[in-house]
């Protein structure tokens, strides 16, 4: 055997020993706690085949507390790049099953490089985070490293799109990359995230809480609203991380791609014309709406149970990615509160950044009243609709199916915040306020002085009634494009998105604006 054909066999045997990670009882345990090891993570995100690791000969250089005598294949994360539905896609995974996949100075450097790549290429970033956290053997130069990711997750922000997966226990300092990515999916019973750990909270507190309760996959999708997606499985979690970027460009000079979906532009439905209860306090499923009007009723929905009183979604009209911000009845009749702000806003924003036309679907009463909502900020948080909404210069619909009052019509994206076509079906109601309470206001002397109060009050709320509660007043005024019939929506909001998505609009030039938080 030639010196060449060594060199090669000892290049196979390194590759080989890398490539067996913690070792195979470190891989079956990672088996039996139900999650995957890095490398299958990444072999089933790329298409088969087209992943190319980089460095992974790159070790740690520490010499404390014995750690030069220690060996961490690849220094704890698989990086690199492949092509996910033909397109380039950078990622890494951490290697729990190499020193629980600690974060060290070069598993950090190994991190920065594929970030910068990413930006350099313009291509999406996927990372996948199973890791034990910093390395406390490393010390600063451990922070360091995370610092260093968290500097790169900003000036990416806005440019490429960046996802993460939590997909084993990320704590402290280790949450901060992920919660600066655009989307979060988490695994239930395996995923958890906190700033501190339910020992340490025990331990200065003196709360008893479970890994679960405090930092689990619903626990964050439900209350905190710091993830988006709560998946059943490692292998669920990749393939919803895929159907994500199908709708997104893979940075902010590019359109998103637009497909061919088999779904007939002009087709109606029927079943619209009559889904608006008569009883305007009664309430329906604003997804049956949706799914009406979007390519074969498919959407891909963020945030499904944090803030359901509003939805975000990604669709397609006519094979365009769209996003859609819809007020939902069936939660809390549809009110504004702090959470549907906050959440409605990062979907518009993202939507804003990298080209996607943005729907909105109003039926909304107004902001949900209540001392909690004051205390907590709804001013501020409320402000940040009407801040984005004008911020935004993608191509802007509304469609207004029922009630669309007050501030809350402002903030879902009126005319006057920019919105480039507005339609509204025969039962919207576009108004300062609700008949009943307006009735109140303008004739309460007139109620108190009459005679029958009750008949007198009813009179005034029709007479309010006839005026406002009607898309018509606001057609008269502009602020309505058209009063179309609902079985026509479809058609007409892909006309509408036809004609807007050539838009092209400029702002005043500035480093950047002060959103309110």
């Amino acid at each position: 055997m030639g010196i060449v054909q060594d060199k090669i066999k000892e290049l196979k045997e390194k590759e080989e020993k890398i490539r067996l990670m913690g070792g195979e009882k470190a891989i079956a345990k990672q088996h039996e706690a139900g999650k995957l090891t890095a490398r299958e993570r990444l072999d089933l995100l790329f298409d088969p085949g087209t992943f190319r690791e980089l460095d992974m000969f790159v070790s740690h250089r520490c010499v404390n507390f014995g750690m030069e005598k220690v060996d961490i294949p690849s220094d704890g994360v698989v990086t690199g790049h492949g092509l996910i539905d033909g397109r380039t896609v950078f990622a890494f995974a951490q290697d729990f099953t190499s020193r629980a996949g600690s974060l060290g100075e070069m598993h950090a450097k190994k991190i920065c490089k594929v970030m910068d790549l990413a930006l350099k290429a313009g291509a999406p970033f996927v990372g996948i985070n199973d890791s034990g956290g910093a390395r406390i053997q490393e010390g600063v130069d451990a922070l360091s490293g995370y610092g260093q990711i968290f500097y790169r997750n900003s000036i990416s922000s806005g440019v490429i799109p960046q996802i993460s997966a939590i997909m084993g226990t990320t704590a402290g300092g280790a949450v901060y990359s992920p919660a600066m990515t655009d989307f979060i999916f988490m695994v239930k019973k395996t995923s958890f995230m906190f700033i501190t750990g339910p020992q340490v909270i025990k331990s200065v507190t003196g709360e008893e809480i479970s890994f679960e309760e405090l930092g689990g996959a619903m626990a964050h999708n439900e209350k905190s609203g710091v993830a988006h997606f709560a998946c059943e499985s490692d292998q669920d979690a990749i393939e919803q991380i895929k159907k994500l970027l199908s709708y997104l460009p893979s940075n902010n000079m590019e359109d998103p791609p637009k497909i061919e979906t088999g779904d007939d532009p002009k087709r109606q439905d029927m079943e619209l014309d009559t889904i608006i209860p008569d009883n305007p306090n009664q309430f329906y499923d604003m997804k049956l709406v949706i799914r009406s009007i979007v390519d074969n009723g498919d959407f891909f929905e963020p945030h499904q149970f944090f803030a359901t009183n509003i939805i975000v979604c990604f669709a397609r009209l006519n094979g365009r990615t769209i996003g859609i911000i819809a007020n939902q009845p069936s939660s809390l009749a549809g009110c504004l509160d702090i959470d549907a702000s906050d959440k409605a806003t990062r979907f518009i924003r993202f939507c804003d950044a990298f080209n996607i036309p943005l729907l909105t679907i109003a039926d909304v009463p107004g902001y949900l009243p209540g001392s909690y909502q004051e205390w907590g900020g709804i001013i501020r948080h409320g402000a940040k609709l009407l801040w984005c909404y004008s911020e935004a210069t993608v191509p802007k619909l509304l469609l207004v199916t029922r009630k669309d009052y007050g501030g809350s019509y402002l903030a879902m994206c009126s005319s006057d915040l920019g919105a480039d076509m507005t339609l509204a079906w025969p039962t919207a109601e576009i108004a300062v306020m609700g008949a009943e309470g307006a009735a109140n206001v303008i004739h309460r002397k007139e109620i108190e002085a009459a005679e029958d109060k009750v008949a007198k009050r009813k009179e005034k709320i029709q007479e309010y009634k006839d005026i406002f509660s009607n898309p018509y007043c606001a057609a008269a005024r502009g602020y309505i494009d058209a009063v179309i019939i609902p079985h026509d929506t479809r058609p007409r909001l892909i006309e509408a998105l036809e004609i807007m998505c050539t838009k092209r609009e400029i702002r005043p030039p500035k480093k950047h604006g002060n959103i309110p938080t």
